[in-house]
């Protein structure tokens, strides 16, 4: 197969090299000369994947007509580019189906990444989910992910494209679940880096995720999604790997919020953080649907209204007592 990539940071990179291992001809393409240009010259992104090479046979470009008659275009961009280079893969001649890598909720429309790329190409779109650092999967260390779409036979090519014996890919018809757990994870991955920031225990954090999770499911299941997705690679799975890895760039963020960095301040030291965004579009799409999302609640205060995250913490563990289970 021809696979294009459009994004080459660290997830665009991995996912080119899971391509190339498995035969497809492979190009990796970005918007940025510069980019391009570094990439070519030293086969590398020494910032995002040092040591890790990018064989000669993946054609880098920023010319876009080098994907025309792709059997699989793969968004690998930021959640907030998406639209973006989805109008640009209406221009491209030729396209079977589009994956998309990025992970995330529209500013403003709330909409899911799925609606936005139907928005602008008319192909079947296949997400690409799961427990997955960029770091990991570009050394070739064993990953298990999802292809969720409404096209079975899109999702069924995708993993026969990038399955490998270090890539592992179920298929989940669900893709609103699926979608929802990657984009919501970053905001708990957050609140998980505030934790361990203010020098809070293990028992912190396992019930910051626990109830992370359930708020997730509550949303989710108001949305249309299958409870049981919850529980799988792109809900629990997901979680717990953002959640407690040092790769995370969510929980990075988080942390240094928990140590009283400024907000816009860790944003510069850290880059590009999802969870940053999403909090506040989940806070709006909870309001909306009339959904409890109480740690979703206070990280968006922390984050968006300057309040103290010490104070968030006395909030939640203050709230008024619940049953587990109804809530679940």
């Amino acid at each position: 197969m021809k696979i294009s990539v459009l994004g080459s940071g660290g997830w665009g990179i991995a996912i080119s090299l899971a391509a190339k291992r498995n035969g497809h001809s492979v190009v990796l393409w970005s918007l940025f000369e510069k980019e391009v240009k570094e990439l070519l010259l030293r086969r590398e992104s020494r910032k995002l994947l040092p040591g890790v090479k990018i064989p000669e046979e993946v054609l880098i470009t920023n010319n876009l007509s080098d994907a025309d008659d792709s059997d699989i275009v793969i968004i690998a961009v930021p959640s907030n580019a998406v639209r973006e280079t989805a109008k640009r893969i209406s221009t491209i001649n030729n396209v079977g189906i589009v994956v998309n890598l990025a992970k995330g909720l529209e500013a403003g429309s709330l909409k899911r990444l799925s609606e936005v790329i139907a928005d602008e190409v008319k192909l079947p779109v296949v997400v690409l989910s799961g427990p997955s650092h960029a770091e990991e999967v570009a050394r070739g260390i064993p990953t298990s992910l999802v292809s969720a779409s409404k096209n079975t036979e899109a999702a069924n090519k995708t993993i026969s494209a990038l399955a490998s014996e270090n890539l592992r890919i179920y298929k989940n018809n669900d893709i609103v679940g699926v979608e929802l757990g990657g984009a919501l994870k970053n905001i708990i991955a957050v609140g998980s880096g505030f934790c361990d920031g203010m020098g809070l225990g293990d028992n912190t954090k396992a019930a910051l995720i626990t109830r992370g999770l359930a708020e997730i499911r509550r949303l989710g299941l108001k949305l249309g999604a299958e409870e049981r997705t919850f529980s799988g690679l792109t809900g629990m799975g997901d979680l717990i790997v953002t959640c407690t890895s040092v790769h995370s760039r969510n929980h990075r963020f988080g942390e240094l919020i928990g140590k009283s960095t400024d907000v816009e301040t860790a944003l510069k030291v850290v880059g590009t953080v999802e969870g940053y965004y999403a909090t506040k579009q989940a806070y709006e799409l909870a309001l909306k649907n009339g959904v409890d999302m109480p740690i979703i609640t206070q990280c968006y205060k922390v984050l968006y209204e300057n309040f103290d995250v010490h104070d968030s913490v006395r909030e939640l563990m203050l709230r008024p007592i619940k049953d587990e289970v109804e809530l679940m």
